[in-house]
């Protein structure tokens, strides 16, 4: 698909999450109707910011440990949304140049910028692919073009899992893609929950599931923790994104809980 023919599928008066998401992060990539959802869901919970901030700060300490401790050299990215800030890839990157990331989405509006993702170190890899979380198999033979399956890969799975209604649905595409990876893999992965602000955060979904094409479903961190069975849990095991590991100098930064929790998990 050329970036003309994404554009003319772009529907502009529907609200889309990845747009919505990269609103709340303070990105640009985004139309009136993502604004007015983004800014109807903060009115009923306004922490839905703080949330974003701490999931992308979730996302960087992970995959920094990911390549500087674990030894991890490509990542698959599934459901990357809109080019923000400390992208998968500047992160990795930046750690060890040579890291291979592909990034996996749907959205056309993702398409028409992914050249802003493509960018890469000479030593390293970033490649996009245009498929569907609910078809493992094409996102794995897309992204073997570029990534050895044959080595571990770090498999990243951020706020994506909520859009499948079905709990057990969602288990067997984690299980999917778990099975095609070596031993050695690792899996990260975090989505919004309902245990510390539930009624707050359970009316303003409502609201985005009202209005958004594509509904999305807040869940208990028990049921999350059932993406992670088989697989060495790292410490500090699955809890809000805000306590994952925290920087040594992010005393002074708000580190209260929030519905987003978060883990990162070894395949034995």
């Amino acid at each position: 698909m050329t970036d003309s023919d994404a554009t003319t599928k772009l529907d502009t008066s529907v609200p889309h999450s990845a747009r919505v998401w990269n609103y709340w992060l303070g990105g640009k990539d985004n139309f009136p109707v993502d604004r007015a959802v983004g800014d109807d869901f903060a009115d009923l919970y306004p922490d839905i910011t703080v949330v974003a901030r701490h999931s992308r700060a979730f996302l960087k300490r992970a995959v920094t440990f990911l390549v500087t401790e674990a030894g991890i050299r490509q990542f698959l990215d599934i459901g990357t949304g809109m080019p923000t800030a400390e992208n998968t890839h500047q992160v990795a990157q930046a750690a060890s140049p040579d890291t291979r990331i592909v990034y996996v989405d749907n959205d056309p509006l993702v398409l028409v910028h992914a050249r802003a993702l493509l960018t890469s170190t000479p030593e390293g890899r970033t490649d996009y692919v245009d498929a569907d979380l609910h078809d493992p198999e094409r996102i794995l033979e897309a992204a073997s073009a570029t990534l050895d399956l044959t080595q571990p890969v770090g498999l990243i799975l951020m706020n994506i899992l909520g859009h499948v209604p079905d709990i057990d649905q969602a288990v067997a595409i984690v299980r999917s893609l778990l099975d095609r990876l070596p031993s050695g893999s690792y899996f990260l992965t975090a989505d919004g929950t309902n245990v510390i602000d539930g009624p707050a955060f359970e009316e303003a979904i409502a609201v985005w599931n009202a209005n958004a094409p594509l509904s999305y479903h807040l869940r208990h961190p028990d049921q999350i923790s059932r993406f992670l069975e088989g697989l060495e849990v790292l410490e500090p095991g699955l809890v809000p994104c805000s306590k994952w590991r925290p920087a040594p100098d992010a005393a002074g930064e708000d580190l209260r809980e929030v519905d987003e929790f978060g883990a990162v998990a070894r395949k034995p």
